[in-house]
Parts: C-alpha cells; structure tokens; sequence
C-alpha cells in the first residue's frame, strides 16, 4: 500500500463511500501480514517508493503462491514482482491471477497493475555481450515494474567499441545508466567515461577460469578510474535497477 492508494482509502471513508469498517479491514494487516513462513510487508511502498519484491530462490512454487496471494488480497495499486523464478512457480502465480507474466530470460515474473512511468528520465541498460543478458534483463524488467522508462542496448564490449559508439545519442539521453560486463569487467570504466550521468556496474558470472565467476569484474569495477561509477553485486541487477530507480525518482 502506498501514499496514494491510503489517501483514496481516507477520500472515500470522507465522502461515506467505504465505511469505517471497511477501511479497518483493509488496513488491519498493516504494517505487515505474517503468514508463518513469511512476513509480507505490505508498508514497504508508504516508506521506500516501491513495494516489497518476492525472492523466488529457495522458495516452493506454494509458497511463492501464497505470498502474491496476500500482495493481492491487499488491493494495492502496485506492480508485483517476483525475482529468480521458475516455471513452476509461475504456473502457480498464474492460477492467482491472469495479468501474470514471464520473462524467461530474466527469470521474472510480474504482475502489472500500474501502467504510468513515474520516474524523471530515461534508464539505460546496457550490456558488454550477449551472455550478459538475463542478468540485464533483470534489472530492465525491474526498473519497468517500479515506474521507470526504461531500454536496453545489447553487445556492445570493448572487443568493438565502434558498437558502443554507434549508441552514443541514446547514452547522453539517460538519466541512469546500467552496464552489464563479465569476463574483465572494462565496459562501465568507457561508458561512465563519455557520460555526465551516475553509471550503475553490474559484473556478471560471465567468463573463463580466472574470471572466478565474476570476481574478476567485480574488482576491476571497484578499481575503476571513473568517478561516477558505483557498484552492485555480482549478477545483482535487481539491486542496479533498484539504485537506478531511487536516482531516477529524485
């Protein structure tokens, strides 16, 4: 539940459209619903800007199920997003409700209920190579579902930066810039050098032995020499486009 849909709530207990007991009743399981496996924080929205996103990974497909189904039960007016799925765990979540859907890449799987895009610019999300995709897809889908205009430029790394360049009208638009890389990790350095823009480094597992599964990139981001550079975890664009989201809405 967020600032807009409380102050409706409260329009509408004013003008005797919902009753006082009514309202009790939406509100009762504020500030959050405990369903013994979970804790669904049905606040997080009122004070972050964005509602609680359900972690699939190491979840049942039941009660992944369970959780939307209080998200719903809720009647907020907020997207719902669920991370790190499975097919499994969809065909749960779309017995609940039809507007479910999923992203395979991504691993996602959304419930969209508010359409308008709130936040101030454009959220750039650019990836070194193709196999850097899922982890961007990520972060795109989320920067969608927490009200952003949000696209994605793919392939683009060092190995050819003719590529990179051929986009530079779309990275001087953004308002926030995600850049995905594996292997060394080079490409949010470039990017973060030819924009005025806060840029957002997600390394990626993407690589060969002594990458160490991200580490590498990992490093070689930290080290960066780009001053507007910050950075997230690896394969962590959940959390890029969350950072990029709070920026974008400022």
């Amino acid at each position: 539940m967020n600032q807009r849909d409380i102050r409706e709530l409260m329009e509408a207990v004013q003008k005797g459209k919902v009753s006082c007991e009514q309202a009790v009743e939406r509100l009762k399981n504020l500030p959050f619903e405990d369903l013994g496996f979970a804790k669904i924080d049905h606040h997080r929205a009122l004070r972050q800007g964005y509602p609680e996103v359900i972690f699939a990974s190491g979840k049942t497909p039941a009660q992944v199920a369970e959780i939307v189904r209080g998200m719903l039960r809720a009647k907020s007016s907020h997207n719902i997003l669920i991370t790190r799925a499975n097919a499994k765990a969809f065909a749960a979540v779309q017995r609940l409700s039809r507007a479910a859907k999923f992203h395979q890449l991504s691993g996602a799987i959304t419930i969209q209920r508010a359409n308008k895009p709130g936040g101030k610019g454009l959220i750039l999300v650019v990836t070194a190579g193709t196999s850097d995709i899922p982890v961007a897809e990520e972060a795109l889908v989320t920067a969608e579902m927490m009200g952003n205009r949000a696209e994605a430029i793919y392939d683009v790394g060092v190995a050819g930066l003719h590529r990179l360049l051929a986009h530079r009208e779309k990275l001087v638009e953004a308002r926030v810039i995600i850049v995905a890389a594996g292997m060394e990790g080079a490409l949010p350095s470039v990017v973060a050098g030819l924009v005025s823009v806060p840029v957002i480094a997600v390394p990626t597992s993407v690589g060969y032995g002594a990458s160490f599964s991200g580490m590498a990139a990992l490093l070689a981001m930290l080290n960066s020499c780009a001053s507007n550079i910050s950075v997230v975890n690896i394969d962590n664009g959940f959390g890029a486009a969350c950072v990029a989201s709070c920026i974008n809405h400022l």
